[in-house]
């Protein structure tokens, strides 16, 4: 069975994920390899020691390893897929930290039969993605959701498993499809609704924006060429989630137009009730 101690472990992507990944597994595995196409990234990472080697070219590094994570952008992890048989002539076992699920675990159980694959996505994380910003206890007492695949062996499974443990997260398992329709409404539609709320916010309240505006608005901070991507795997959830939210929306405005506010006062209760219990 897989031995985090005395394994080697790739990370692709040294962003913020990547970077507090490599940071939580430090000092629990045999080496940890840096893979990232920033040359100022990988000259953090190692002066930093939050990796043991780090390299943009895949194929110096790869060929060592047990375990590869692909910590990018979807699109990006999908190219990765593609291209990781001709970086990796071993057997090894490949885990994802994608922000969607379907995409990946069909391009995953295309590769060949010398790789172990399972997806993987960490539900943790702020809208600062750099490894500067980088923090050994993001994920603790996180959840950490596996999707193995038909394919996924116990070995791989173990593997995920002792890398979530080792950081401190909680790992639930969730088939993919699933996957993608829950975060969808608890992720996708939240960072587009922050930044519809950015949008139509004035420019010239900025100087009276308090702590109510700035946590509501807080995910338009995050790179849109990383939500792009998320955006274009989940597109039908994410319509989805939208279509619901303007039907809520399309009711408040009703009540607030008819000045109804006793329904309006009912709406809001149960949103209240719906929120405490989310919070409990």
């Amino acid at each position: 069975m897989f031995n985090l101690a005395e394994s080697k472990i790739a990370i692709i992507g040294l962003g913020l994920m990547g970077g507090s990944l490599a940071l939580g597994l430090r000092g629990k595995c045999a080496a940890i390899y840096g893979i990232d196409p920033d040359p100022t990234a990988l000259e953090l990472a190692l002066s930093q020691q939050i990796v043991d080697y780090a390299s943009s070219d895949s194929a110096t590094l790869l060929p060592e390893v047990d375990l590869v994570i692909l910590s990018a952008p979807v699109p990006a992890i999908l190219t990765l897929l593609e291209k990781l048989p001709e970086f990796t002539p071993n057997p090894c076992i490949v885990m994802d930290m994608g922000s969607t699920k379907n995409l990946i675990v069909e391009s995953m159980s295309r590769l060949p039969e010398r790789f172990d694959p399972i997806g993987g996505h960490p539900i943790c994380g702020k809208e600062k993605l750099s490894l500067a910003n980088a923090e050994r206890t993001l994920y603790y007492a996180a959840p950490f959701l596996l999707t193995p695949l038909e394919r996924t062996s116990a070995r791989a499974l173990s593997a995920a498993n002792q890398i979530i443990e080792a950081v401190g997260a909680k790992a639930k398992i969730l088939d993919a499809v699933e996957h993608d329709r829950i975060l969808a409404a608890t992720s996708h539609l939240p960072f587009l609704i922050s930044s519809v709320l950015a949008l139509a916010t004035p420019n010239d309240v900025a100087p009276f924006v308090g702590p109510g505006f700035k946590s509501t608005s807080r995910l338009a901070g995050t790179s849109s060429s990383m939500m792009l991507g998320v955006l274009q795997s989940n597109r039908q959830n994410v319509l989805n989630a939208l279509h619901e939210m303007q039907n809520q929306l399309a009711e408040i405005e009703s009540a607030l137009s008819s000045e109804d506010f006793a329904k309006l006062e009912s709406i809001l209760n149960e949103a209240q009730g719906k929120y405490q219990k989310f919070m409990a």
